[in-house]
């Protein structure tokens, strides 16, 4: 076998352009799937993260029956018992304890309808930071009783910092909710929707406001690892099987789900067309040197060499170029993945109207994980020897007389 690695080597360096078009054809192959898998596997990630952190988290605990009708009667008494049991659950990193519904806010003659949302200022900012989207003011705290209004919504209602709206909404079990708070921030998402309507208050106040102590509407969860979420959720659902219910990212976010994997089919098919443009363009390389090299397969036949032999050692050939081909796309490639990783591609246009729609920034980053490098590496290599096939089938079938006259 040492034989066969040091004439295939010769057989290599013997034409070095040939062999650096064999090369160059194997690199741009895997540089190609690589760069576009990593933008659409980087891309979906940063569609999840940003999601589960701006809304539902990767998990989150109802009152049986709350997703469904989504009212304030529906919610669950949230005790430190039941807090202990779900911050000690595996996998559990953060929680984050909201009451979320709805109200009429007015100022002047403005009246709008509006999401409000108590939750604890520290944790809310630790996993969102929507401390980070304030542009005037500032963040929400114990000590005071005021709200965070969205941008829009300030300029609809023709309001600023410390001036004062009024709240009106139907609390617990139909008691009135009213009050009249000053706004203690403005805060800007970049989702319109949400710009336009969104209201934060500190829990303990939405609490009081909505005339129930002590209880929420949901815990938002996030996760050490995302990927056991399946696990996490049942071994939630366990804590009061009677009362309780784990619904998971997927769940909630169907519509996410559904764009994920609508988006993946096109992309593997557009991945698959690439594939084959490449892979005919590897053939073809290997086919020229077939042609090429066929007197010289002839006259190594003639003078005793074995076919099994020659073919073993074109398959080495094969082999090396493309580990070659494999390790030049791998190695420029990364630097280049890399980069976007750190500074990502920006959206504009329709593009960056679909992320907005989901209250994300409209950039794309490229995924830098070992897993597709591995992955694209394989399928290039075995495209490479697939190909390769071709000389070994010729030299199964070459007459010798004849390859050695160049017919």
């Amino acid at each position: 076998m040492r034989e066969y690695f040091k004439i295939a080597w010769r057989n290599i360096w013997r034409n070095r352009r040939r062999t650096l078009i064999t090369v160059a054809s194997v690199f741009f192959a895997l540089f190609l799937a690589l760069l576009m898998r990593s933008m659409q596997i980087g891309s979906y990630g940063y569609m999840i993260e940003s999601a589960v952190k701006n809304s539902t988290g990767y998990l989150q605990v109802h009152e049986k029956g709350y997703w469904n009708d989504k009212s304030i009667d529906n919610t669950l008494e949230y005790t430190s018992e039941l807090e202990h049991k779900i911050q000690a659950t595996e996998n559990v990193k953060d929680i984050i304890p909201r009451l979320e519904s709805f109200a009429l806010i007015s100022s002047g003659k403005q009246t709008k309808g509006v999401a409000v949302i108590g939750t604890i200022p520290g944790v809310e900012d630790k996993v969102s930071g929507l401390k980070g989207r304030i542009i005037d003011g500032h963040y929400l705290n114990d000590r005071e009783n005021g709200v965070l209004i969205a941008e829009g919504l300030a300029n609809y209602l023709q309001v600023k910092v410390n001036d004062s709206v009024v709240l009106l909404g139907q609390g617990y079990h139909g008691v009135t909710a009213a009050a009249e708070l000053p706004v203690l921030g403005i805060i800007r998402f970049l989702q319109p929707d949400m710009n336009n309507q969104m209201v934060y208050m500190e829990l303990g106040k939405a609490q009081d406001f909505y005339s129930s102590p002590g209880r929420l509407t949901s815990v938002s969860i996030m996760l050490d690892d995302p990927d056991k979420y399946m696990r996490t959720a049942a071994q939630l659902e366990r804590i009061d099987p009677d009362n309780l219910e784990a619904l998971t990212w997927k769940t909630m976010l169907s519509e996410l789900v559904n764009y994920i994997e609508g988006d993946t089919i096109s992309g593997l098919f557009m991945l698959a067309i690439l594939y084959v443009v490449v892979g005919f363009g590897i053939l073809g390389t290997i086919l020229m040197m077939t042609m090429e090299r066929r007197k010289e397969f002839g006259i190594m036949v003639a003078v005793g060499m074995k076919r099994i032999k020659l073919s073993a050692i074109l398959l080495i050939e094969s082999l090396v170029i493309g580990i070659a081909g494999i390790i030049s796309g791998v190695v420029i490639s990364m630097p280049v993945i890399y980069y976007f990783h750190l500074h990502p591609i920006r959206f504009t246009g329709d593009a960056a109207q679909a992320y907005l729609e989901y209250n994300m920034e409209p950039i794309m980053p490229t995924a830098f994980e070992p897993g597709f490098f591995i992955t694209q590496s394989l399928v290039v290599i075995i495209m490479t020897l697939v190909a390769a096939l071709y000389p070994v089938i010729v030299i199964s079938r070459l007459k010798v007389v004849n390859a050695i006259k160049g017919k």
